[in-house]
């Protein structure tokens, strides 16, 4: 089997998923600019230790689903990726303002803290990883499963590293790159709602 699919899709899916500007990766530039940047690495990396868990329970129930509830999710699929098409569009269209209190205590626990409030993250792992499954035989058995959650945590890190590194240029063109990359995600899930939507009725 190939050990290094399971490893680029999760990465991929963290990258993809966390790359417009949102409350954690513009904490992280924002942490970066106030406290240095060891801070802003510290809290990318709190922040992506979450994110193990959030993948591996992803991982976890997405072996567990049934042929059943498969075909229901493909069916309701079209719509819940052309909900979030729609909601990456609404995204481009507003003031995008990176904003956020300066955080006491260890940068590592408030990455942990806020990257925890992230409640769309288990099914969009979980999403990702049958999508992994389905389209490119990726495996959700052990240990292949865990080599996904690997590169979950590697992706989001890179992510929030290159939000910590690049905070000061990230920051002065954070209305552009929000308002750019939200029109990218809106194109993205509506390719992939039509995919979903296509298979679904096939």
């Amino acid at each position: 089997m190939n050990y290094i699919l399971p490893l680029i899709i999760g990465f991929i899916a963290a990258f993809v998923g966390l790359l417009a500007p949102s409350m954690l990766n513009m904490t992280a530039a924002k942490t970066s600019i106030e406290k240095g940047k060891k801070a802003g690495i510290l809290f990318s990396a709190g922040a992506a230790s979450v994110v193990s868990i959030q993948a591996f329970i992803a991982v976890y129930f997405a072996d567990k689903i049934t042929p059943e509830i498969i075909s229901f999710l493909g069916k309701i699929a079209f719509f819940v990726l052309m909900g979030l098409a729609f909601f990456f569009y609404s995204q481009a269209r507003k003031k995008f303002k990176a904003e956020g209190k300066n955080k006491k205590g260890s940068t590592f626990l408030v990455g942990m803290g806020m990257s925890s409030l992230n409640m769309l993250a288990v099914p969009f792992y979980l999403a990702m990883a049958k999508l992994g499954q389905e389209n490119w035989y990726m495996s959700l058995e052990s240990p292949f499963r865990y080599i996904y959650v690997i590169g979950a945590v590697l992706g989001a890190f890179t992510l929030f590293s290159i939000y910590a590194t690049f905070a000061n240029a990230i920051a002065k063109k954070a209305q552009f790159i929000a308002k750019n990359i939200n029109y990218i995600l809106a194109g993205l899930f509506v390719a992939l709602a039509l995919v979903s939507g296509f298979k679904a009725i096939s």
